[in-house]
């Protein structure tokens, strides 16, 4: 496809962003063996300025690589660690008040960071869950009917187990809708488990050090608006989230009438949002279609909500949008 450039983004600011952004990866390969459709997610988040939702089994490295993602850069890390009894004002804060000045003092809680990592959130409770999407939207939290900004960037990294239910809360569309990517971890192979045991005797993730700045990282996140993006383009992606909502006129039957729900126009912003993002990873002050499909599925897969039958016959929600991306044509 030949698009045309007509970015704002000059030579100087392409390669500075591509110094960062290398800066980033190679920190994270460091530390983080195999996994190279998450490494490349996170740091999408991270120049989208966007929430991510990790998916696995106990024992991948979720932990680890958002923990990584986030030494990588000089901002100020919260871990949170969900459980049933977590109460709202345990993240966000509240007001204390203060016999020595009859006064009441607002105390902010650990959401008042750069990186949070909402370790299981699924084992927080419904109403803690929902104290989170004032902070997630709007960038801040109100505490006795004042609002405190978040520092920028603000970036959740939630993770979640989806094996174990007891003591679990499913999270809700309304909050699942409020990240920017899903993305599921899968087991390493043999050559990549080897290199795990042989980096661990080596005592590797003890060592962090920030290789950029805050600075950096929101320089980022300005190019990555100014990123050029076609108008046929955006049309293919608006064409994807159509297709999710009306899937009868474009995917057969029976994959189409086991979609129950699909993606809002908040999934259209966040799939622009993150093919611009990718293009700049990628070294590109514009969009190609092949950008907006590399992260597809992580962007709609948590917005596309199927029927019971699905799940009896083995259809994910994945499964939904490959048919979708065969169906459109590519411009």
């Amino acid at each position: 496809m030949s698009v045309e450039k007509k970015s704002e983004i000059s030579k100087d600011e392409l390669n500075k962003s591509l110094d960062i952004i290398n800066k980033i990866q190679k920190y994270c390969d460091e530390k983080i063996v195999g996994q190279e459709k998450l490494k490349k997610s996170l740091l999408v988040s991270v120049i989208a300025n966007g929430h991510i939702l990790l998916e696995s089994v106990p024992g991948l490295a979720k932990t680890t690589a958002a923990k990584t993602l986030t030494e990588a850069v000089s901002g100020k890390f919260s871990r949170i660690q969900c459980t049933p009894d977590l109460l709202p004002s345990d993240i966000i804060g509240t007001q204390i008040f203060n016999y020595k000045t009859n006064e009441f003092e607002t105390k902010i809680g650990p959401i008042y960071s750069n990186f949070i990592l909402l370790d299981e959130i699924n084992r927080a409770s419904s109403k803690t869950q929902s104290a989170m999407l004032e902070a997630m939207q709007e960038h801040g939290v109100s505490i006795g009917g004042k609002l405190y900004k978040m520092p920028e960037p603000f970036i959740v990294i939630a993770t979640q187990n989806p094996i174990e239910q007891e003591g679990t809360y499913l999270l809700p569309e309304a909050q699942l809708d409020r990240f920017l990517l899903k993305e599921k971890l899968e087991y390493p192979n043999i050559q990549e488990e080897m290199q795990i045991i042989n980096k661990i005797e080596k005592e590797v993730f003890n060592n962090s050090s920030s290789v950029v700045s805050i600075k950096d990282i929101l320089f980022l996140q300005d190019i990555s608006k100014k990123v050029y993006i076609d108008e046929s383009i955006k049309r293919y992606i608006v064409n994807i989230i159509y297709a999710s909502r009306h899937p009868f006129k474009l995917i057969s039957k029976e994959l189409a009438q086991l979609v129950v729900l699909g993606s809002s126009p908040r999934g259209t912003i966040s799939l622009m949002q993150v093919s611009k993002a990718v293009a700049l990873i990628n070294g590109r002050d514009y969009v190609v279609p092949e950008d907006v499909r590399e992260l597809v599925h992580s962007v709609l897969r948590h917005r596309i909500s199927l029927s019971y039958s699905a799940i009896v016959d083995n259809i994910t929600s994945d499964d939904i949008i490959d048919a979708i991306i065969g169906g459109l044509n590519t411009p």
